[in-house]
């Protein structure tokens, strides 16, 4: 083995890369932050609700998501934990802005699931655990809020196999819960963990480990009141049968459950030990070639998110890049499939939040930022040698739509600029009638994003966008026998084109849409502009 490709190797092998998925408020934001703590790469945790902190959370960095508290755009984060690089792949909670979410995950290696002890499992965590599922992505389960009180956790393990479908194997178990919840038992190191102190900015806590079976004295003794109930819950989970199986897990067939409080600490060190020697490294990424091998294939990578002004400053543009093989070099020439031109990759950053460092080397799992004059898009890819084509991304047809009122802004240019940057980042989606002088109509997976549009036009390009609301939620792209004059222009449908001068529909409700199938046989709509790229990614999955 050569010199270049035994440190490949080396490098893939000490990297995780994964994301965080939740339903919003579930604490995604905090248990990010304290992997960060535990990381060294921050020295103090940012409160995103507390409006009067000095603070804020490092992977929240637009000014939206410190007023609303809530993530609305991914971002990615890096640390070293005892010799492992670990990636952090930061997503929305909210489903207004899972596009980003969906995007996001196909760069990541793995997942954590949060989980609200009181909550159980919440819709938006199972929509995205089904597109976890459908690209087989290990999926690792951090019970979270711990130090509140919650459900049974016995009832949550079984929520999350009834609900999602999977093997809920929990490595450790809660020792109390809400006020009295001082500790986990750890099931594989027959060991018992309390902790004392903690507190939401700090990683340092007092911790006690006392090594034995559950029917020690000494691990009963530390287990205090909650000795006994905790006993029965264990003696229950060893004879329920279900093993903990590594191949199971990384086939995303069965999940490893952790517990604890992200906000105190309590557990949190245990579980990223855990996940860190359970998770996978980087693998082979598909693509229609077929899989790409992360050490023999030369440098390849792609496009996953788009990110304009992230530096007001600078009104700069950046591209986040998932490297899938071979070694990043600053300076490094590789080939832009989409247009077959040359690219020189001159000027590149780690990715902190908001924050950068340069970056001159980096390897498969390591996401970069590019900064771009505006020649990359999502899903494009980059590769050093040969014709490397990765997964296309999906597209998602939005079923929220604003007229923008043009007589009302008084800086043109501004805003087309603007509509055009936020268009490439895939935040919204705009549509133009045949008649070039009517309005553009903006539209939008969710209605949050529209209010994060106006925001971002105001604040980065000055320009006070006046929106009205349309009484479409349906859009379908035309794909054969399509003639324009089979749409009836009226208040229920009406005939748009998209940016890149396709065809679309948009509709009152699905019945519209199936009135017009039926007038005209011959015609056929689809949900994305090309169906046939999510199809494409759901049998690469």
């Amino acid at each position: 083995m050569d010199p270049l490709t035994r440190q490949i190797s080396q490098e893939i092998e000490r990297r995780r890369t994964f994301a965080i998925i939740s339903h919003p408020d579930a604490g995604k934001t905090t248990l990010t932050e304290k992997i960060l703590l535990f990381g060294g790469a921050v020295r103090e945790a940012g409160a995103v609700r507390s409006q009067r902190a000095a603070r804020h959370a490092t992977s929240d960095w637009l000014e939206i998501e410190r007023q609303r508290g809530i993530s609305v755009s991914s971002s990615v984060m890096h640390a070293e934990y005892e010799g492992t690089r670990i990636n952090i792949l930061d997503t929305p909670g909210h489903r207004d802005f899972s596009e980003d979410t969906y995007r996001t995950l196909l760069a990541a290696d793995s997942v954590v699931m949060l989980i609200d002890a009181a909550k159980g499992v919440e819709p938006q965590t199972r929509r995205l655990f089904e597109v976890c599922r459908m690209r087989g992505l290990p999926i690792f389960t951090f019970i979270n809020k711990m130090d509140r009180a919650g459900l049974d956790p016995l009832e949550l393990l079984s929520e999350i196999e009834d609900v999602l479908g999977i093997e809920a194997i929990p490595v450790n178990w809660a020792v109390g819960s809400g006020r009295e919840f001082r500790g986990v038992y750890d099931r594989m190191g027959k060991k018992l963990l309390l902790f004392r102190g903690g507190n939401h900015g700090a990683s340092e806590l007092e911790e006690t480990e006392i090594v034995g079976d559950v029917a020690d004295p000494d691990v009963r003794s530390g287990m205090g009141p909650e000795a006994e109930i905790t006993a029965e819950a264990l003696e229950l989970l060893d004879g329920a049968g279900t093993e903990f199986d590594l191949a199971r897990v990384r086939a995303g067939k069965q999940t490893p459950v952790f517990f604890g409080s992200a906000l105190t600490n309590y557990g949190v060190r245990p579980f990223l030990e855990s996940f860190l020697t359970m998770a996978p490294c980087p693998g082979a990424q598909l693509a229609a070639e077929g899989p790409v091998d992360p050490v023999e294939t030369p440098f390849s990578a792609f496009v996953f998110k788009i990110q304009a002004n992230m530096d007001p400053d600078h009104r700069d543009r950046v591209a986040f890049v998932r490297i899938c093989s071979g070694r990043y070099v600053q300076g490094l020439v590789a080939k832009h499939q989409r247009t077959g031109k040359p690219i020189r990759l001159a000027k590149s950053t780690l990715l902190m939040g908001r924050d950068r460092e340069g970056v001159t080397e980096a390897f498969p799992g390591d996401v970069i930022g590019l900064f771009d004059p505006g020649m990359l898009r999502i899903g494009d890819t980059i590769s050093e040698g040969g014709e490397v084509s990765f997964v296309d991304f999906p597209a998602f047809a939005p079923e929220h739509f604003m007229r923008i009122e043009l007589g009302l802004v008084t800086k043109r240019k501004a805003l087309a600029k603007g509509l055009e940057q936020l268009t490439q980042e895939g935040a919204v989606q705009l549509f133009q009638e045949q008649d070039a002088s009517s309005p553009t109509i903006v539209g939008a997976v969710g209605p949050l994003q529209f209010d994060v549009l106006k925001h971002r036009m105001a604040a980065e390009y000055k320009v006070e966008l006046r929106l009205s609301p349309l009484t479409f939620k349906v859009a379908r792209w035309p794909q054969a026998g399509f003639d324009d004059d089979m749409v009836r222009h009226s208040q229920m449908t009406k005939l748009v084109y998209d940016r890149d001068g396709r065809a679309v529909v948009l509709a009152q409700s699905q019945a519209f849409l199936d009135s017009l199938v039926a007038r005209h046989p011959e015609l056929e709509l689809a949900d994305t502009p090309d169906p046939k790229l999510f199809q494409r990614t759901q049998n690469a999955a």
